[in-house]
């Protein structure tokens, strides 16, 4: 059975997106979700998200919008983005990452529209999960550290941006990818081709100053 590691934060779209379309991974994939705090992956490689640049913000919400309406996928954008989404990536953990568990949390963002910040919606997601003592757990030391974990493993894969998918070593991002992903998945030999080779070794040109 194939392994394939998704990265991935409540805060990106297009993480939602690719959580919608999982049943289109075959049944021999072990699929293990791996929740990670963007930020620190965009500070690790000193870039900018989509949302924090306005012309490329302005785009990215329409594309989400025509995304979610071509691939039949709920939509309701949440009060406000860019947000903090650590209590969610915590409870992520705390429920053991269970596919199930993420995509209701995703559902909770990006389908309800609705937000961990506020004081009513949380609880009554917490209720639903049967996470009353969800402050505590949230808190506890072994949940910090495992996402702080998946945020070093992501960077050490090489993991830029999520959501992304790690198979064999080799990073597939955006939720765009999926289709490429598949392809390698039923062709393992995909990525050593002539031209797959010709690509990953493509010589570098020209650089900006920085």
């Amino acid at each position: 059975m194939k392994q394939i590691d998704w990265y991935f934060d409540f805060i990106s779209p297009f993480a939602y997106l690719a959580s919608e379309s999982l049943w289109r991974f075959p049944p021999q994939i072990e699929l293990r979700p791996r929740p990670v705090l963007f930020a620190a992956i965009l500070n690790h490689w000193q870039t900018l998200g989509p949302a924090e640049i306005p012309p490329m913000r302005r785009f990215t919400f329409r594309h989400i919008r025509w995304l979610a309406d071509s691939n039949e996928i709920a939509l309701t954008l949440p009060p406000a983005h860019p947000f903090n989404p650590l209590k969610l990536l915590r409870l992520s953990v705390a429920l053991g990452n269970e596919i199930e568990a993420v995509q209701r949390l995703f559902r909770f963002v990006w389908a309800e529209g609705c937000s961990a910040d506020d004081p009513g919606q949380w609880q009554r997601l917490l209720e639903e999960l049967g996470m009353q003592d969800a402050e505590e757990q949230l808190a506890a030391d072994k949940v910090k550290n495992q996402l702080r974990e998946n945020g070093e493993s992501a960077i050490e894969t090489g993991v830029f941006g999520v959501p992304a998918f790690v198979l064999d070593g080799e990073v597939f991002w955006g939720f765009d990818s999926i289709d490429f992903l598949l392809a390698c998945v039923e062709d393992p030999e995909l990525l050593e081709s002539p031209q797959m080779l010709a690509a990953d070794n493509m010589p570098e040109g020209l650089q900006r100053q920085r």
